[in-house]
């Protein structure tokens, strides 16, 4: 069984996330983040370290979404 811990967002960061995906394959914000950590962390895994240069890339890439600030 897979055990679960709660990460937190602010309100207004959800509401939009919310929005964001309406009509997508996500059913709610938990299954994005989800998503999105897990692709950061399996492309970590595959180059054996993430650049500082990787990391803003990926950085950019979610502000330019909207999911960070």
């Amino acid at each position: 069984m897979t055990e679960y811990t709660t990460v937190s967002i602010p309100k207004d960061l959800a509401e939009r996330v919310e929005q964001t995906i309406e009509g997508t394959s996500f059913s709610s914000t938990s299954d994005l983040v989800r998503f999105l950590l897990r692709s950061i962390v399996i492309q970590h895994q595959k180059q054996g370290t993430l650049t500082e240069a990787e990391f803003d890339e990926i950085t950019d890439q979610l502000r330019d979404l909207g999911y960070l600030e």
